[in-house]
């Protein structure tokens, strides 16, 4: 899926745009073509959904969505003069996870520039996406916190990721771990300064933070680890009386995750492994990609909920989704270099059915490894 923002010098409407399977066409041709659909429907809009059965797009394009203006109201603003501004969001999921998400996230910041009373209604503005390895929790994170730049583009001028491992946060030398978080924090105080901008502070892994903190409450780490975790959420507390902040974290095992910072949490959202339709999805997609740059031949890949009456790719496609259900998107993705490699090395431009074909082989090859390393 591409999304397009279009803008001029004060508004910003957010577009969806769902392209086909089987297109060939090239993203940046299909993206301008979107932008030029959309300024031509005149100075203003209202559509939701907007129509593409006139146009150049019907062969490429599945939906064009005016998903996200920012703030709602932005809908039905002026678009004239309209410049594209581009990126991916190729994310797959089983329901609408990000909609859902951005919605969440949109209403506490809602509430936050309200300046509703803390003390009342609790709106910490944090976020913890938790789930197995290999399901897109860190990009989706960059992905929301992008989207959300654009969304409240009416009230910040700019946006700012700051990313932080923390693994980072301990240091070797005793009583350097919590000064380290303390520069850390001054750092991102810095940018808050600034009202103009909006900061979304991204920390990755944070279960190794509270393993470290029960670790060392039990006596097995050095009370090193959690004074730097003490000092952690004493800053995470002061950061909810910014408005121009939303701070998300990542977890590969949420139940190692202790109640103390559970509870600052806003939006639990588990992300799972992906189920047939998504993994339907994520494949149909990698065959778009080896197609668009000639590494497979061109065959129409129908859409999943067609699939089970298709015959020839799309039927190869199912059966491969139903196979690899339960892989992680990473996994997913690696495996067409691994059926290149071992399958299709002296092969030129193979068909579609060949490519799936030696997906899956190297799908079985991959299970048999991870057993055999696991045992």
């Amino acid at each position: 899926m591409n999304t397009v923002g279009l803008e001029d010098a004060s508004d910003v409407v957010h577009v969806e745009v769902r392209q086909r399977y089987d297109s060939l066409r090239d993203e940046e041709d299909v993206r301008r073509e979107v932008a030029q659909l959309v300024a031509h429907k005149g100075a203003y809009t209202t559509e939701r959904g907007l129509d593409v059965s006139n146009t150049d797009l019907l062969d490429d394009v599945e939906r064009v969505y005016v998903a996200e203006s920012a703030p709602e109201s932005h809908i039905g603003r002026r678009m004239g003069n309209v410049r594209a501004i581009c990126s991916q969001f190729s994310l797959v999921y089983n329901d609408d996870v990000k909609a859902r998400l951005l919605h969440y996230i949109y209403t506490t910041m809602q509430f936050a520039a309200s300046g509703i009373d803390a003390n009342i209604i609790t709106c910490n503005r944090m976020v913890l996406l938790h789930g197995p390895p290999g399901t897109g929790k860190t990009t989706l994170s960059r992905a929301l916190a992008q989207k959300l730049a654009i969304r409240l583009s009416a009230q910040y001028t700019h946006g700012k990721l700051v990313e932080i491992n923390s693994h980072s946060l301990f240091s070797k030398w005793f009583s350097e771990s919590g000064k380290l978080v303390h520069r850390l924090f001054e750092l991102i105080n810095e940018l808050l300064a600034d009202e103009t901008g909006f900061v979304v502070v991204l920390i990755d892994e944070i279960e190794s933070l509270t393993k470290a903190r029960a670790s060392a409450a039990a006596g097995v780490e050095p009370s090193d680890s959690i004074r730097v975790v003490n000092a952690l959420l004493t800053e995470l507390d002061k950061l909810k009386h910014k408005q121009n902040v939303l701070v998300m974290t990542t977890s590969n095992l949420s139940e190692t995750i202790d109640a103390a910072f559970l509870d600052r949490a806003d939006i639990r959202q588990y992300i799972g492994l992906p189920g047939s339709e998504a993994v339907y999805r994520i494949l149909g997609s990698c065959l778009s990609e080896l197609m668009r740059v000639r590494l497979a031949q061109p065959e129409p890949i129908v859409p999943y909920q067609d699939a089970r009456m298709a015959s020839g790719a799309s039927a190869a496609l199912l059966d491969l989704a139903d196979a690899c259900r339960g892989a992680s998107g990473r996994s997913l993705r690696r495996l067409p270099v691994l059926a290149h490699a071992r399958h299709l090395a002296s092969c030129t431009q193979p068909s579609a059915l060949d490519w799936i074909h030696a997906l899956h082989k190297a799908w079985v090859e991959m299970q048999g490894e991870a057993t055999q390393a696991s045992s």
